[in-house]
This record gives structure tokens, C-alpha cells and sequence, in this order.
């Protein structure tokens, strides 16, 4: 018994941009727009999600998911050297966004 894997969408984000409102501008710390978000997930049919930035408390599912983010960009800082010695960065401002230590 065989699945069909879905294939990614190579022109998911075509058309996406800063001055559309799909992304935020390195300067304004990066990452998608909730707008953004929703365009993506009507074309790809995925269950992407925006960044967890909130200052209040937390569902457990949310700490989670913002830690395992943390986790995985902390990876690329070290596969980027270059990007992580730079504080205007999208990964660096990405973190800040997600206000990763």
C-alpha cells in the first residue's frame, strides 16, 4: 500500500513580497505577515502558522512550538556563520522576533 506524497509547490511564493504585505522588511524584524500566511496556505493547502511573538502567557502548545523554532534556528546560526555575525540579518531578525536567547 503506497501514500501519494504531496510535492511542494515550487510558485508558492511567487508574487509575495515586502510591498504587497505578505512579509515584513528585514528592518521590522522579518518573517511573514498573518496576511501573508493565509496566501501561502490557500495555495499550498499547508497549516503554516506566523510567528509566536506574544509578551503574555502561553499555551504549553505555543512554548513549545517557539522553542522548537529556537532550537532549529540556533542550527542555522552555526551552518551560517556569516548571517549570525550579522545583527540585521532576516535569521537574526527572525530570532528577535521570535525573542529566541
Amino acid at each position: 500500500m503506497t501514500r501519494a506524497v504531496k510535492r511542494k509547490n515550487p510558485n508558492a511564493m511567487k508574487g509575495m513580497s515586502i510591498k504587497s504585505g505578505d512579509k515584513r522588511a528585514t528592518k521590522k524584524c522579518a518573517g511573514m505577515t498573518a496576511s501573508g500566511v493565509a496566501k501561502y496556505n490557500r495555495r499550498t493547502g499547508g497549516n503554516l502558522k506566523t510567528a509566536v511573538t506574544e509578551k503574555t502567557p502561553m499555551s504549553p502548545s505555543r512554548v513549545a512550538r517557539r522553542k522548537s523554532y529556537c532550537a532549529r534556528s540556533a542550527g542555522q546560526m552555526k551552518q551560517f556563520p556569516k548571517a549570525a555575525k550579522d545583527p540585521n540579518s532576516r535569521l537574526r531578525q527572525a530570532r528577535r522576533r521570535w525573542r529566541c536567547r
